[in-house]
């Protein structure tokens, strides 16, 4: 019985050292060597201080920056583990909210963000994205009309020109891949970092 079980154990053991141990680590390898920035997260510094990743969103709460599209992203509530308490752009818990369109809690949510925006800018239609979840919840981009739309909040805040603050979009907007796949998009970290580099109005 052995000599009939021991071919599958050696064939067991060796393909997870190829599929477990050796490939990754070679993958990583290449990756560290040709992607080197990639391979280690897309990390953003600044002043020396990792402040995020190109690839998850933070949230934006101030009138001074470009928010970007909603979280559904939850933690464990301290108070109740039985329970759950909103934790945008919560890495360790990726999701969507899963609620159908249908749902009313997601029709009143939406709902009144599209009146607190359009507050903000009444004379131009809100774009979806800055009122729907992305499904990961950690989505780092928003739509350049998305951008676009909050430029009049940015510049009040920032007292500065319309104009500028299109300038800088349009400088930050990233065309589809290939010319083919994906839709334009603007990285809202990055966005913001320049913002902040501009002299004040």
């Amino acid at each position: 019985m052995l000599r009939e079980i021991r071919p599958a154990i050696v064939v067991l053991v060796a393909l997870t050292l190829i599929t477990g141990f050796a490939y990754p680590l070679a993958i990583t390898g290449i990756a560290r060597l040709i992607f080197p920035r990639q391979a280690q997260g897309s990390l953003i510094e600044r002043d020396g201080r990792v402040i995020g990743s190109e690839l998850i969103g933070q949230e934006f709460a101030s009138a001074k920056y470009f928010h970007g599209r909603p979280s559904a992203t939850t933690a464990p509530d301290p108070d109740d583990s039985t329970k759950t308490v909103a934790a945008p752009y919560n890495a360790a818990n990726s999701g969507g909210s899963n609620l159908g369109p249908s749902n009313k809690a997601l029709i009143d949510r939406v709902r009144s963000d599209m009146e607190a925006l359009k507050k903000d800018n009444p004379s131009t239609a809100v774009p979806i994205d800055l009122v729907t979840t992305s499904a990961s919840g950690l989505d780092p981009d928003i739509s350049p009309e998305a951008a676009l739309f909050q430029v009049p909040r940015v510049a009040k805040a920032r007292n500065l020109p319309e104009d500028r603050l299109r300038q800088l979009v349009a400088a930050h907007t990233e065309g589809r891949l290939l010319g083919l796949l994906g839709e334009p998009r603007v990285n809202v970290l990055k966005l913001n970092l320049a913002l902040d580099k501009l002299p004040a109005g």
